[in-house]
């Protein structure tokens, strides 16, 4: 957590110095100064609801496991999940990547290297692939821990007999390791839930750092009046889909809030550095826009790959959703409707 945490926060500190450079790329941001005073109010609005937003989407998923019917054991869990899963894998095709590859085309950055090669493609692929990495090892790691702590209390265990219960106690043993085979592979799948939340709020989070800096920055009220709208349920969206993943994982209330909490600030903080640096950033010149191309790509990829592998492939070719055909449409019908609803969001922002 604490990793996740530093991450951010460099990555925001990175964004900062480089927005910073003046006058280095081709192209001028020029800002009517007339209008900057009503934008500043948009800007401001745009803080409230969008952290308003935020914060009910990422609640929502934690709030209902309170509730019966909404808890992860539960069909309807899986249909709100696939809901969510459709979201981000919307906000990683739609909003994203296509902004990536937008940035490191642009007129304002030289033809050699960023217009000879994909670089928005590429980076996202390393990205999800990188994201691959961290999910496998990080599973591997936590399994072979557990796997040798168990092992450790069957063999302290199983030295406590006489030699006139052998049966008695070799049928305990063979009950006793199933259990902990099933243990096992609960701890496991508990430990994968964590990763998954954690790697998925980072790449969440950067995005909402670089959206949020360049609404504060922009100085055309025309331009903040349906951002501030699109981007409240963007971020209302994208809350529930990464609250579902917080749910799952089953974090202590501390460590759920703080993620809650870190997700809601996001955009707002994001939104309150770019009003600071509007009277110097240059949205066009080339560092900032290297910056946020990379940051992008890699957000791309990174929400790409955790929608369709960690959230859509480990639910849809579950035993419980293959053995139940209502199950399955209706999770596919959900998924559906979460990716069109955040689609639609794609023609404002």
């Amino acid at each position: 957590m604490r990793c996740l945490h530093k991450l951010v926060l460099f990555t925001i500190i990175f964004l900062i110095q480089t927005s910073l450079v003046l006058g280095e790329g081709i192209c001028d941001n020029k800002v009517d100064k007339n209008k900057s005073d009503e934008a500043l109010r948009y800007k401001l609005y745009a803080i409230a609801s969008i952290l308003i937003a935020g914060a009910i989407g990422v609640s929502l998923p934690l709030l209902a496991r309170k509730i019966e019917a909404l808890r992860p054991e539960n069909n309807i869990f899986f249909m709100i999940k696939a809901f969510a899963a459709g979201v981000i894998l919307a906000t990683g095709f739609l909003h994203i990547l296509p902004d990536a590859f937008q940035t490191l085309t642009s007129p304002c950055l030289d033809q050699n290297p960023w217009g000879d090669f994909p670089f928005s493609g590429f980076i996202a692929m390393m990205a999800a692939i990188g994201a691959l990495m961290v999910d496998t090892f990080a599973t591997t790691i936590y399994e072979k821990m557990h796997l040798k702590q168990k092992q450790v209390n069957v063999d302290e265990e199983g030295g406590v007999g006489h030699v006139g219960h052998v049966h008695t106690h070799a049928s305990h043993a063979h009950a006793h390791g199933a259990a902990i085979s099933s243990n096992n592979k609960e701890s496991t799948d508990l430990m994968r839930q964590r990763v998954i939340s954690q790697v998925l709020e980072m790449g969440i989070v950067v995005h909402s750092v670089i959206i949020g800096i360049s609404l504060g920055a922009s100085g055309s009220p025309e331009t903040i009046k349906p951002l501030l709208v699109a981007l409240s349920f963007h971020q209302f969206f994208e809350g529930m889909g990464l609250g579902g993943c917080i749910s799952q994982a089953k974090f202590k209330s501390l460590s759920t809030t703080t993620m809650a909490v870190f997700f809601s600030m996001t955009t707002p903080v994001g939104i309150g550095i770019g009003i600071g640096l509007s009277s110097i950033y240059n949205a066009n010149g080339s560092a900032a826009l290297i910056v946020e191309g990379v940051f992008n790509s890699a957000s791309a990829g990174i929400l790409i790959y955790m929608a369709l592998v960690d959230l859509l492939a480990a639910d849809f070719m579950s035993p419980k959703m293959q053995s139940n055909i209502r199950l399955q449409l209706g999770a596919h019908t959900s998924l559906l409707l979460g990716a069109g609803c955040m689609s639609l969001m794609a023609i404002w922002a």
